[in-house]
């Protein structure tokens, strides 16, 4: 089948330039409400697709993809995540599985370290003091945060984003640790100045800061369990740029209330869009709505990797970014 004539559903509004490009390739049909698809629209673009460009919003579950027509041969994801699809059950269905990885890697470090910077500076809630008029004047004891040069910063998960926030880090005189599925080369480890933890709970319990930068699979389902939560030091700080389901957020809320951690910095959430509701409104716990790689050049470059991944499958090839299940 030519490109032209592939039948493309994509799942979400796009950038304007994406969509464009999309329609001038392919056969591309656009959410122009920009609405989520519930279930049952999913069910439908799965029954007349060639290939679905879905996003982090849509649970392509293996029910989903058995029910399937078969023609689609293609999940294009826009994004690099891809826990919200069944990939097992996508490849044995000969369903071909695509991400965007890299081209979000320096903004979600941008926002990772945006979120240390709030929380340890206390930036939103001097916001806030100055937004309602109740600045009247320094003063030497008010509104201290904590010095942030020196300290230990434990990043669990060392891919491209936990490169990308470790070498931020040196330039910003954190001591960086770090636990992954296994030690970075010895040459990156020197370039980032880094230390690794086979055992995570041992670095957990050294660090005044902790940023979780992995993604989501079965074993990394509420990584920071209250057990885990409870090794934290009272002092430290921890942030989450990469997936909710990461954190217990019930037993992160129980210590904020409890006063076992200094400070929170939320991106991404356990049951998005939901919050927890006793995360809300604390002073040293700062939530954005998911932001990570909201910067207009790279939701483009998002766009352009999609259009590649399946110009590549249309033209017979392997398409560049392929998810296989032995990667997750």
């Amino acid at each position: 089948m030519s490109a032209s004539n592939l039948k493309v559903v994509l799942t979400r509004r796009l950038p304007d330039a994406v969509e464009t490009r999309m329609r001038e390739l392919f056969d591309a049909e656009l959410n122009l409400t920009d609405a989520p698809m519930d279930r049952a629209a999913l069910e439908s673009a799965m029954q007349r697709a060639d290939v679905l460009a879905p996003t982090i919003t849509d649970r392509i579950d293996a029910e989903l993809i058995a029910g399937a027509g078969e023609q689609l041969k293609m999940i294009a994801n826009f994004g690099a995540g891809v826990d919200h699809i069944d990939v097992e059950a996508a490849v044995a269905r000969g369903i071909i599985v695509t991400n965007t990885p890299g081209v979000l890697t320096e903004d979600t470090a941008d926002l990772a370290m945006t979120l240390i910077l709030a929380v340890s500076r206390r930036v939103v809630e001097g916001a806030q003091v100055m937004a309602e008029g109740r600045f009247t004047g320094w003063t030497p004891t008010w509104m201290n945060g904590r010095k942030l040069w020196g300290k230990r910063l434990g990043i669990v998960g060392m891919g491209r984003i936990g490169q990308a926030l470790a070498r931020r880090a040196r330039r910003s005189g954190f001591r960086s640790h770090y636990h992954n599925r296994k030690p970075v080369s010895a040459a990156i480890e020197a370039e980032l100045g880094a230390t690794y933890w086979d055992d995570l709970d041992q670095m957990l319990g050294r660090m005044d800061l902790i940023s979780l930068n992995c993604p989501a699979t079965k074993e990394t389902h509420h990584l920071m369990s209250a057990e885990r939560l409870a090794k934290l030091q009272p002092h430290v700080i921890l942030v989450n740029t990469a997936r909710g389901e990461l954190i217990d957020e019930a037993a992160l809320a129980d210590a904020v209330r409890e006063k076992a951690i200094a400070g929170v910095g939320l991106d991404v959430f356990e049951h998005e869009p939901k919050v927890h509701p006793g995360l809300v409104g604390h002073a040293n716990v700062v939530l954005l709505p998911h932001l990570g790689s909201a910067t207009l050049e790279t939701r483009r470059e998002m766009g352009e990797r999609v259009i590649q991944n399946i110009m590549t499958y249309a033209n017979g090839h392997r398409p560049p970014d392929r998810v296989i299940p032995a990667m997750l």
